[in-house]
């Protein structure tokens, strides 16, 4: 992988992980392309991941102080049942990094007829989130939570968005849109930065975890999905509370479709 290619992929992660269209799915179309595959393929992944990551601790940072302000009050109060609900949303998620995580790493190299169907699965979320007309809640509830963090377990399919699958199973729970959005944001930052410290936790240990990439394609990589993730969390939100994500699911079904043709072609 190069400078100019990594550049190119990172821009593509900081838009797409917030967009409802998948950033696994696009960085794996976009490998495929640039012909990077395997172990450099996933550590370049876990970077960018790490990347947007820190671009949603900026954007949403006034959000972020007001939960650890009210945590350490230690009351039960509106803050501490927040944390609450980003840890239930977590259980899912975890049990797939602790127990599948080698069977994921797998798919994730089973080429791009699997991102092509799951596209497909999340247009079909979006779209019938659009149309769905569950009765509102003022709050999420634990047990929304537990199911919006299954949504989360499931986007680890590349072409399944995670935040696409989570703020649409949100939706059809009936939980109000100007909320959805920041906690598809902020339940994703404990399980990335999970990842990224056991990856330096086998770093130190020597074992191989950055596949042979070399330091400036990662760089470079890392300071693009940063920027453009900074730019596309803000974009998100406004969207989100637009309720127009139908327009992204279309998006996703005509990919999908174009993806799996181009695949079929190419077997046939």
């Amino acid at each position: 992988m190069d400078w100019i290619q990594a550049l190119i992929l990172g821009i593509i992660q900081g838009l797409t992980e917030y967009l409802p269209v998948s950033s696994s799915g696009h960085l794996a179309i976009g490998a495929n392309l640039f012909g990077i595959q395997g172990s450099e393929n996933l550590a370049f992944t876990v970077a960018v991941h790490v990347a947007t990551v820190l671009s949603t601790l900026v954007i949403l940072w006034k959000e972020i102080s007001w939960i650890f302000k009210g945590l350490f009050k230690f009351q039960n109060n509106a803050e501490t049942q927040y944390v609450v609900n980003i840890l239930i949303s977590m259980i899912p998620i975890g049990i797939i990094g602790v127990f599948f995580k080698d069977y994921v790493e797998q798919i994730f190299g089973s080429g791009l007829l699997v991102v092509g169907c799951c596209l497909l699965i999340t247009a079909t979320l979006l779209i019938f989130s659009y149309y769905a007309k569950p009765r509102i809640k003022e709050t999420i509830s634990k047990k929304d939570a537990f199911i919006i963090g299954l949504a989360q377990a499931v986007a680890v399919l590349p072409g399944v968005s995670r935040s696409g699958s989570t703020i649409a199973t949100g939706l059809l729970l009936g939980n109000k849109k100007e909320t959805l959005a920041q906690f598809s944001f902020l339940m994703v930052i404990p399980p990335i930065l999970g990842e990224a410290l056991l990856d330096i936790v086998k770093a130190i240990k020597g074992q191989e975890v950055f596949g042979g990439i070399e330091p400036l394609p990662l760089t470079v990589g890392f300071i693009a999905a940063f920027i453009s993730g900074c730019l596309a969390c803000k974009l998100m939100i406004s969207i989100v509370k637009r309720g127009k994500l139908v327009y992204f699911g279309i998006y996703c079904a005509i990919v999908g479709l174009t993806v799996i043709a181009l695949q079929l072609f190419q077997a046939a």
